[in-house]
C-alpha cells in the first residue's frame, strides 16, 4: 500500500477558500467592473459582508493575515471612517435595500477598533443594508486584548458569534510564535462575551507550529474543550515566508516535518471527536447541535475566505484594505495598500486593484472543488451540466485523479468521485485535479497537510 504522508503529504496547494485562487487574480478587473457586477446582483437574493481591520497591537509570528501594527486610535478611527465611506460607495451601486444575512469581521485584530467606532459601523451597515433578524453578526478576537467594556459592545450591537484565536496553550510554543496567552485569560475572554451575550464561540487552534508536539496538541485539545466552544477550527500552520517577512522569525528546524504534521492533526481529530465533535471537512469540528454540525447531511455546507461555513449568500461583498468580494461574476479585491485604499475611497471610487471573472468552466470547477472540500464527494458530471460544460470534455483535461484511485484516495461510482477515509487528509489535493490554473503564474502554496 503506498505512503500517502510520504507521497502527498509535502504536495504544496491551495487551501481553497476561493475558485481560482487569490493568486491567479489580475489588473484586468477594476473598479468599474466591480462597480457593474454589484448593479446586477439580484435584489431580493441575501448578502454576505466581510468587513477587514488590518490592525494588532503585535505581530503574531505564525500570522498570514494583511495586518499592520497599530496602537494609534486617531489612525485606527480615520480608517473606521473611511470604512463607511467604502459602504457608502457600494450601496450607491447595488440595489436597493439589499438583505444581508451575515456579516463578519475580521483581520488583523477587529476589537482594535475600539467600542466607538464599532458602533459606528454597525449603525452605518444597518443604515444602508436590511440586516435579517436572524442574520449572524461574527467578528475575531485576539483573547489577549479583549476588554469588558469592548465585549459589552459588541453584545449591545448584536454580535452572535466570536472567534477567538487560541493556537496552543503550551508556553514554550507560544514563545516561539510571539503569542503568549495562559488558558486562563482565554477564559476571562470567554466569560466576558458570554456574560455579554454572545453566544456562539469558535476557537481557532493550529497544528504543525514551532517546537509543537502531539502531546501539545492533545492538551491544548482537552483545555479548549473545557471551555465549551460551539466550534473548533484545526489549522496547519503555513509557512510562507517568501509572502510574510515576519514568519522568518520562526525557526524552520523546529518544525515537524509531513510526518509529523499527518500525526498532529491526526491526534487534534481524534480528540476532539472523543470529546463529541463531529469533524466537518479538512479542519472544522462543531458540536452536534451547532448548525454547521446539522448541515453535513442536507449539502448546507460552504467554503469562503473564513474556510467552512453554513452562510448560503451567493454574494459577498468585502471592505477594507485587501478585502477581496466574491460575486457570481467573480472576484475582486481591494488594495493592499492603506494610503491608496484611503485616497481611491474618498475620492469616491472602488479601490478595486485586481480580481478574475469567471467563465462557465470556472463555475463548474468551483462548484466542483467546493462539494469536494465540503462534502468529500462530487457528482462531477451534474454539476458541469448545471454549469453549461461538457462533463467528458472537462473530465479529459483531469489529471492525477487515475493515479488518486490506485493509491486509494478517491473512488468513481457513475459521475460522482468520492473521497475515502485514507484520501480525506488529503482533500485539497483532490481538488487540485480540478484546478485549472494551477502551476500557472507565481502563485505558491502550503503544504497539503
Amino acid at each position: 500500500m503506498v505512503d500517502s504522508v510520504a507521497k502527498y503529504g509535502s504536495a504544496r496547494v491551495p487551501r481553497y477558500t476561493s475558485y481560482p485562487t487569490a493568486p491567479h487574480f489580475h489588473d484586468g478587473v477594476d473598479g468599474a467592473a466591480f462597480g457593474g457586477w454589484l448593479e446586477a446582483l439580484d435584489a431580493t437574493a441575501p448578502l454576505s459582508l466581510y468587513i477587514h481591520v488590518p490592525f494588532c497591537d503585535r505581530l503574531c509570528w505564525y500570522c498570514g493575515c494583511h495586518t499592520t501594527i497599530s496602537n494609534d486610535p486617531l489612525r485606527i478611527a480615520a480608517y473606521a471612517d473611511v470604512l463607511v465611506r467604502e459602504i457608502e460607495i457600494a450601496v450607491a451601486a447595488l440595489p436597493v435595500n439589499m438583505p444581508v444575512s451575515h456579516v463578519h469581521f475580521g483581520g488583523g485584530t477587529p476589537t482594535q477598533l475600539g467600542e466607538e467606532s464599532f458602533a459606528d459601523l454597525m449603525a452605518a451597515l444597518r443604515r444602508h443594508f436590511a440586516i435579517t433578524p436572524e442574520a449572524e453578526i461574527a467578528i475575531e478576537i485576539d483573547p489577549t486584548t479583549l476588554t469588558p467594556v469592548m465585549a459589552d459592545r459588541l453584545g449591545h450591537e448584536g454580535v452572535s458569534r466570536a472567534s477567538l484565536g487560541v493556537q496552543d496553550f503550551t508556553e514554550e510554543v507560544q514563545q516561539a510564535i510571539n503569542r503568549v496567552q495562559p488558558v486562563e485569560m482565554v477564559a476571562d475572554a470567554v466569560t466576558m462575551l458570554r456574560q455579554a451575550g454572545v453566544a456562539a464561540l469558535n476557537f481557532d487552534l493550529m497544528y504543525g507550529l514551532p517546537h509543537q508536539t502531539e502531546a501539545d496538541i492533545a492538551r491544548t485539545v482537552d483545555q479548549a474543550v473545557a471551555l465549551a466552544p460551539d466550534r473548533v477550527a484545526m489549522f496547519g500552520y503555513a509557512h510562507v515566508p517568501w509572502m510574510r517577512k515576519h514568519q522568518q522569525m520562526i525557526e524552520e528546524a523546529a518544525l515537524a516535518g509531513p510526518q509529523g504534521r499527518a500525526a498532529q492533526a491526526d491526534t487534534a481529530a481524534r480528540r476532539l471527536e472523543f470529546h463529541g465533535y463531529h469533524r466537518i471537512g479538512m479542519d472544522h469540528f462543531a458540536r452536534a447541535d451547532d448548525a454547521m454540525a446539522k448541515h453535513l447531511e442536507d449539502g448546507g455546507l460552504h467554503r469562503n475566505f473564513q474556510g467552512y461555513t453554513d452562510d448560503a449568500a451567493v454574494a459577498l461583498i468585502g471592505f477594507g484594505a485587501s478585502a477581496i468580494s466574491a460575486l457570481p461574476q467573480g472576484y475582486a479585491q481591494n488594495t493592499g495598500d492603506m494610503r491608496a485604499y484611503r485616497n481611491a475611497v474618498l475620492a469616491g471610487e472602488f479601490a478595486t486593484e485586481r480580481g478574475i471573472a469567471l467563465d462557465a468552466r470556472d463555475r463548474a470547477c468551483r462548484a466542483i472543488i467546493e462539494r469536494l472540500m465540503c462534502d468529500f464527494a462530487a457528482d462531477v458530471r451534474a454539476l458541469c451540466r448545471q454549469h453549461d460544460v461538457d462533463p467528458d470534455a472537462a473530465l479529459a483535461d483531469v489529471d492525477g485523479l487515475a493515479e488518486l484511485e490506485r493509491d486509494g484516495l478517491v473512488s468513481r461510482k457513475g459521475g460522482t468521485l468520492h473521497i475515502t477515509s485514507l484520501g480525506r487528509p488529503y482533500v485539497r489535493t483532490v481538488a487540485a485535479c480540478f484546478d485549472t490554473y494551477l502551476g500557472r503564474g507565481a502563485g505558491r502554496h502550503s503544504q497539503a497537510v
